[in-house]
C-alpha cells in the first residue's frame, strides 16, 4: 500500500490578480438594483433597522448569471428559499434560546448543510458564503417570536424583487448566457488549436478546451424546452469546436475566434453547415439567413443532443456522498472558530465562524490560499472601513450609498482575486451593522481583526485534522467511470451499423467523465495527507479518452478519415 505523505502548502500566485470575469459587471449591477430601492424605502420610513432582513432577499441576485434565463429562474427560486429557510431557522433560534454556545453550534450546522447542497447543486459563486453570512448574523440579532413572521416576509418580498432584477436581462437577450457559453468553448478551443496539438502546454489547453466545450452543451442542455433556430445555431458551433478539438492542426483559430466575436450582444448568430454540407464548413462567410437554415443543416450530429436532454438527472444523495468530508470539516471548523470566539469575549462570535466557513474549498492546498486571501482582504477591508465610518455617519443616506457602492466595488473586483473583493466587502458588512445604530468604530475594527485571524487560523486547523480520505476512492470512481465510457464509445464505433443517434450520447457521456476526472484529479492531488494518486493511468486515461472522441468525429465524417485526429505526439511513449 502507497504511503500517505503531506504536501506542501504554496505561497505563490494566493495573490495574482486574474483577469476579471466576462460579466462581472451583471452580479455587480444586479445587487445595487436588488439593495438599494428596498433600503431606501426603509430608510424613508425610518426603520433602517430591518435592512437585515431585507438584505437576506436583496444579495439573492448575486447567482445565477451563467446560466440560461429557464434555468435561472429555477435557481433564483431555490436560492431565495434556501437562503429565507436558513434564515427562519436562525430567527427561531435565536427567538428561543440566547445560549451563546448554542447558537454558534446551531450556526456552524447550517454552515456545514449550506456548504454541502451548494457544492452539489453547483450553484456557483457566491455559494454558500453569502448564505452562511446572513445566517449566522441573524442568529444573533435580539428576537421574540411574534417578530420571526414579519422579518421572514420582508426577506420573501426582497428576494421577489431580487429574482426580478436577476431575470430582467432576458427581455433584451434571451439567449445571452448560452451565446457566452459557446464563445467561451471556441475561444478555448482557438486557444488549444494554436498549440496544434503539441508543445508545452498543450495539455492543459486540451483539458480547459474540452472543459469549455462540455459547459456549452450543459448551458444549452439546461435552457430547457425544445430548441428553437438560435439554439441549434450555437449547438452547430459547438460541433464546430469539438471538431477542432479533435483535429487542432487543421483547425482556424482566427475563424473561431471570429465566430466568438459574433456572440457578443445581439447580433445575428453565426450561421455555419455541417461539414459534409462544404468544405469549409461556412457559407455566405459565416452567417446564413433562416431561409437558408433548414432542418437538413441540422441532422446527424445533433441527433444526440434531443436524447440527453430527457436523460433522467443523477439524485440528490448520489451527489452528497463524496462532499461528506467537506461537509465535516466545515461544521467542526466553524465551530471551533466561534467557540474560540466566545472564549476571547468578542462579541459577534459569527464573524469568526462566517471566517471559516469562507474558506473551505476542494482540497486543502486551496483552502490554505483561500485563508490567506481572506486575511489579507479583511486586514485591508477594515482600513477602508476606519476611512469610510466618519463620511457614513453624517447621514444615513450616506451610509446606505455607501453600502450600495461598496456591493458594486465587490462584485467588480472578486473575479480578479477573492483578497481584492474582499477588501470592500469587509467595510460593507461593517457598515451593515449601523444600520440599527451608530456604533463604536475603533471596537468594530478590533473585534473584526480578532475574529478574521482566529476564524481563519482555527478553519485551516480543522481543515488540516479532518483529512479527506475520500479523496483517492473519488478519483478511482471518476476513472472507472471514464474507462467504461470510452469502452461503451469505443464498442459504438466498432459496431457495423452503429449510427450517430446512438453514438451521440456516449460520446456526450464521454465528454462529461473526461471533464470530471480532471476536476477531481485536480482536487485530489492538493489533498493535505493522501495516498500516492494514479498519475499515470489517470493521464493514460485522458489520452485514451480524447482519442477515442476524436475517433467519434471521424465517424461521423465530421473531419476526413485519413487524418489521425486523435494522435499527438504525447503518445509516442516507450
Amino acid at each position: 500500500m502507497s504511503r500517505a505523505t503531506p504536501h506542501r502548502l504554496p505561497l505563490a500566485g494566493a495573490f495574482r490578480l486574474g483577469r476579471p470575469s466576462d460579466i462581472w459587471f451583471k452580479p455587480a449591477l444586479s445587487v445595487v438594483a436588488s439593495v438599494l430601492p428596498p433600503n431606501l424605502a426603509l430608510l424613508a420610513l425610518g426603520r433602517l433597522d430591518l435592512a437585515m432582513y431585507t438584505m437576506a432577499g436583496s444579495l439573492c441576485a448575486l447567482y445565477g448569471h451563467n446560466r440560461p434565463y429557464a434555468a435561472r429562474a429555477r435557481t433564483l427560486a431555490w436560492v431565495i428559499l434556501g437562503m429565507v429557510g436558513g434564515l427562519a431557522v436562525a430567527l427561531l433560534t435565536a427567538a428561543l434560546t440566547s445560549d451563546a454556545v448554542v447558537l454558534v453550534t446551531v450556526g456552524a450546522l447550517l454552515a456545514a448543510a449550506q456548504k454541502t447542497v451548494c457544492d452539489a447543486t453547483r450553484v456557483g459563486p457566491p455559494a454558500n458564503v453569502v448564505l452562511t453570512f446572513i445566517s449566522s448574523a441573524s442568529l444573533f440579532a435580539p428576537q421574540t417570536l411574534g417578530q420571526v413572521p414579519g422579518h421572514i416576509g420582508l426577506a420573501l418580498a426582497a428576494g421577489a424583487w431580487a429574482w426580478l432584477v436577476g431575470m430582467a436581462p432576458g427581455l433584451l437577450r434571451p439567449h445571452g448566457p448560452e451565446r457566452r457559453a459557446t464563445a467561451q468553448a471556441l475561444n478555448a478551443t482557438a486557444a488549444y488549436a494554436d498549440t496544434c496539438g503539441t508543445g508545452d502546454g498543450h495539455a492543459g489547453a486540451r483539458a480547459a478546451s474540452a472543459a469549455a466545450i462540455h459547459t456549452g452543451w450543459q448551458s444549452l442542455l439546461a435552457a430547457g424546452a425544445r430548441p428553437d433556430r438560435t439554439r441549434r445555431a450555437l449547438e452547430q458551433l459547438l460541433v464546430r469546436a469539438e471538431i477542432a478539438l479533435a483535429a487542432p492542426a487543421d483547425a482556424d483559430p482566427a475563424r473561431l475566434r471570429a465566430w466568438a466575436r459574433q456572440l457578443r450582444g445581439n447580433g445575428p448568430v453565426p450561421r455555419v453547415a455541417p461539414p459534409r454540407e462544404s468544405d469549409n464548413g461556412l457559407l455566405d462567410d459565416g452567417l446564413l439567413g433562416d431561409e437558408l437554415l433548414g432542418d437538413e443543416l441540422l441532422d446527424d450530429e445533433l441527433l444526440g443532443v434531443d436524447l440527453e436532454r430527457a436523460q433522467p438527472r443523477r439524485p440528490l444523495r448520489r451527489l452528497l456522498g463524496p462532499l461528506a468530508p467537506i461537509a465535516v470539516r466545515t461544521a467542526v471548523g466553524c465551530a471551533l472558530a466561534g467557540y474560540a470566539s466566545l472564549a476571547l469575549g468578542v462579541g459577534r462570535p459569527y464573524w469568526a465562524l462566517v471566517t471559516a466557513a469562507s474558506l473551505y474549498q476542494a482540497n486543502v492546498t486551496l483552502t490554505w490560499s483561500r485563508g490567506l486571501q481572506r486575511v489579507v482582504g479583511n486586514l485591508l477591508g477594515v482600513l477602508a472601513f476606519a476611512a469610510l465610518a466618519p463620511l457614513a455617519h453624517l447621514h444615513p443616506a450616506l451610509l446606505v450609498l455607501a453600502s450600495a457602492a461598496l456591493n458594486f466595488g465587490a462584485e467588480a473586483l472578486m473575479s480578479r482575486n477573492y483578497w481584492l473583493g474582499s477588501v470592500c466587502v469587509t467595510p460593507m458588512a461593517l457598515l451593515v451593522t449601523e444600520f440599527a445604530h451608530t456604533q463604536d468604530a475603533g471596537r468594530l475594527i478590533t473585534e473584526r481583526v480578532l475574529d478574521t485571524l482566529v476564524g481563519a487560523l482555527v478553519g485551516l486547523v480543522a481543515a488540516v485534522a479532518v483529512t479527506n480520505r475520500r479523496a483517492g476512492d473519488r478519483l478511482e470512481q471518476a476513472l472507472t467511470t471514464a474507462e467504461r465510457a470510452r469502452e461503451d464509445a469505443a464498442r459504438l464505433l466498432a459496431a457495423p451499423d452503429s449510427a450517430p443517434r446512438a453514438l451521440e450520447p456516449a460520446r456526450r457521456a464521454l465528454a462529461a467523465a473526461l471533464v470530471d476526472l480532471r476536476a477531481t484529479a485536480d482536487a485530489a492531488a492538493g489533498e493535505w495527507w493522501q495516498r500516492a494518486l494514479p498519475e499515470e493511468r489517470v493521464v493514460l486515461t485522458e489520452q485514451a479518452g480524447h482519442r477515442t472522441l476524436a475517433a467519434t468525429v471521424r465517424h461521423q465524417d465530421l473531419v476526413p478519415r485519413d487524418h489521425d485526429t486523435g494522435r499527438t505526439t504525447e503518445d509516442t511513449r516507450p
